[in-house]
Formats: structure tokens, C-alpha cells, sequence
């Protein structure tokens, strides 16, 4: 018969201290929270703008003439970064960066809008928040100086979504928004623009498309749209406008349309449009983006390429978005020679680009 031996207990125990010690030795020392936790722990916030999309080409800006869109879309970005870094929402964001360009005359909203067939300037603009889903616009506007602060005005305090005309004046009047008289739009090369369409529609004895009446170099969509992350995870888009010039009988372009030109919502993107607003509105190009990401699992990149370069160069429609999901990556496709653009991250680096190459 084979006699089992016991194990001798203490040979295993100092064994088992042993490895114990072993191991301990290589791991590495414990701390009371990682060396990055901080950093990966901060919330991140991010803010991307346009400025138009159309024929923008180097050989048609002077050197003075690109300084100037250069240095206004980074005061705007600047503008909305203040707003984020302090702990501001991406809406407070984005009314501080597209006041700015609506009280410039560079861009086709507000102070520099574009005229209509009988020398007057329509505004039009949007804006919707992306946690809510709410929503405000106004459309056809003649006296408000800041139309995209109406248009929040009208997500906060209006159980409705767009608000037109004269409409929206008094409902701006009863809510102290700022009024101005209809020529502090103007400015002498919008009027010059307009004299050039009719000439030239006359010539033809027909409209013609957005952008062909310019002369050239001219040929752009000078609407302004910002998107917005702020600190607690939040997006918001906003667009704002003039239209088109030499437009008649009220014609109302994508900017104020949700869905169209503008769109917002926490669970895939927000976006806003510029371009020949008829095509974005038959194409609900900015939910369509989002819709790819929620749906499909599309990124926000590939989302906004395809339905630019693919869905709207196929209907004939020209243009372009600026489009951002909710960890602050950004897209910016458009299918035309430029788009002004840029964009700020959390530490404050700016990029600011305005042509396709």
C-alpha cells in the first residue's frame, strides 16, 4: 500500500508569501487617482462657424479684403469660446459668435445682407438646441437687428416654432428686441450686386439662379451658421441670413427651415447649412445628416461628406455644413471652390480656412 505524505504547512505558506511579495513588487505603486484622471475627466467643448459657401477662389480676395474675413471669424469664434470656457451653454455660444458676424457687413446677415427685387432686406434665421429639441425661427424680418437672438427668443417664449413678417416684429416689440430702421442694413456693394442681377435679368428675360448674378468672384452664399458643445455635453446649431439677392414675392430660403438648415440634437449632431436654399430644403439636408448617424451608424464625417457630395450634387444643389457630434468632432464638406470657416477647441487654438485647397 502507497503512504500519501502530508505537505508540510509551513513550506507552503512561506511559498504563497513569497509570490505574493513577487508580485506586488511588480505592479506598479497604487495613488489615489491616475496621473491623467484630471484631463480625461474635464469636460470638452468645441465651436465651429461659417461664413458662406460659393465661387471663392485666392485669385478673387485681395490680401486687405481676406485679412478682413480672416480676422472677423476668428472674433466671432473667440466670442462663442468666452462663452463656453466660462461655463456658458452652447445656445448662450452660439448667439455670442453669430452676433458678431450679423453686425458685420462682410457676410450676408444682418448689417451686410443682400438686397431683394424691390431694394429692401429680409432676414432670416434659426436656432435649436439639441438637449430639448426645441426650436425657434423667424423668417422675412425687416427691422431686427439681431435676428438669430429673436429666433431663441421665440424657442424660450413662443409655443411656436417659426414666426414670419410683421408677426415677428411685434412679437419682438413685446419682448424688447432691439429695432432698427430697414437701411441700417445697407451697404453699397449689396446695392451694387442687386443693380448688376436685374441688369443681368433683364439681358435675360428670366431670373436668374442664386450666385449668377454677381459678378464674378462675387458668386458666394454668404450665410452664417455656428455649431456648438459646451461643458455639459449639450449641442446647439444656429444660421442666420439676407436670402438671395434680387429674391421676390417673400421667397424664404433654408437658414429659418429646421431640418434644412439648421439642426440640433444631443444624440447625433448638430449642423448648419449654407448654400442654394431650395435644394437643402427638398433634400432636408441637416436631418438627413443626423438621420445617417442615428440610423445607419455613420460618423459625423462620412455622414456630412455623403449627403453633401453625394445626395446634394445629385439633385444640382451647391453649398455646403458645418456639422458636429457630441464628442466635439467636426465635419465641414461643401461642393463648392470655398466656404469661409473655422473652428475653436477648449485650450483656444483657432483654424480659420475660406478655400477648398
Amino acid at each position: 500500500m502507497r503512504i500519501l505524505k502530508r505537505p508540510n504547512t509551513l513550506a507552503v505558506f512561506f511559498a504563497a508569501l513569497s509570490m505574493s511579495l513577487l508580485m506586488s513588487a511588480c505592479e506598479p505603486a497604487a495613488s489615489d487617482e491616475p496621473a491623467d484622471a484630471s484631463a480625461a475627466s474635464e469636460p470638452t467643448y468645441v465651436l465651429a462657424i461659417h461664413g458662406g459657401a460659393g465661387t471663392i477662389r485666392r485669385s478673387d480676395l485681395s490680401p486687405e479684403r481676406e485679412a478682413q474675413y480672416r480676422a472677423k471669424l476668428e472674433e466671432a469664434l473667440r466670442a462663442g469660446h468666452n462663452v463656453l470656457s466660462g461655463g456658458g451653454s452652447s445656445l448662450d455660444a452660439v448667439i455670442a459668435t453669430l452676433t458678431i458676424l450679423e453686425d458685420s457687413p462682410l457676410f450676408n446677415a444682418g448689417k451686410g445682407a443682400v438686397f431683394t427685387h424691390e431694394g429692401t432686406v429680409e432676414l432670416d434665421a434659426s436656432i435649436m438646441d439639441g438637449a430639448t429639441k426645441n426650436a425657434g425661427a423667424v423668417a422675412g424680418v425687416k427691422h431686427i437687428r439681431n435676428p438669430i437672438a429673436l429666433a431663441r427668443l421665440v424657442l424660450e417664449k413662443s409655443p411656436h416654432v417659426m414666426l414670419t413678417g410683421d408677426g415677428a416684429e411685434e412679437f419682438a416689440r413685446e419682448n424688447g428686441v432691439e429695432m432698427v430702421d430697414n437701411s441700417y442694413f445697407y451697404t453699397e456693394w449689396r446695392r451694387e450686386q442687386l443693380e448688376r442681377a436685374k441688369a443681368a435679368e433683364g439681358a435675360m428675360g428670366a431670373a436668374m439662379p442664386p450666385g449668377e448674378e454677381l459678378a464674378p468672384g462675387a458668386y458666394k452664399y454668404g450665410t452664417v451658421g455656428a455649431v456648438a458643445l459646451d461643458r455639459a455635453g449639450n449641442l446647439a446649431a444656429g444660421t442666420t441670413t439676407g436670402g438671395m439677392t434680387n429674391k421676390r414675392f417673400g421667397r424664404v430660403g433654408d437658414s429659418p427651415i429646421i431640418g434644412a438648415g439648421t439642426y440640433a440634437d444631443n444624440a447625433t449632431c448638430a449642423v448648419s447649412s449654407t448654400g442654394w436654399g431650395e435644394y437643402f430644403i427638398r433634400g432636408v439636408i441637416a436631418h438627413d445628416i443626423a438621420a445617417m448617424m442615428a440610423y445607419g451608424g455613420a460618423s459625423v464625417e462620412e455622414a456630412a461628406r455623403t449627403v453633401i457630395m453625394d445626395k446634394l450634387e445629385a439633385m444640382g444643389g451647391t453649398g455646403g455644413v458645418i456639422a458636429m457630434d457630441r464628442e466635439g468632432h467636426v465635419a465641414m464638406p461643401f461642393n463648392t471652390e470655398g466656404m469661409y470657416r473655422g473652428r475653436i477647441d477648449a485650450e483656444g487654438n483657432v483654424t480659420v480656412e475660406i478655400y477648398k485647397d
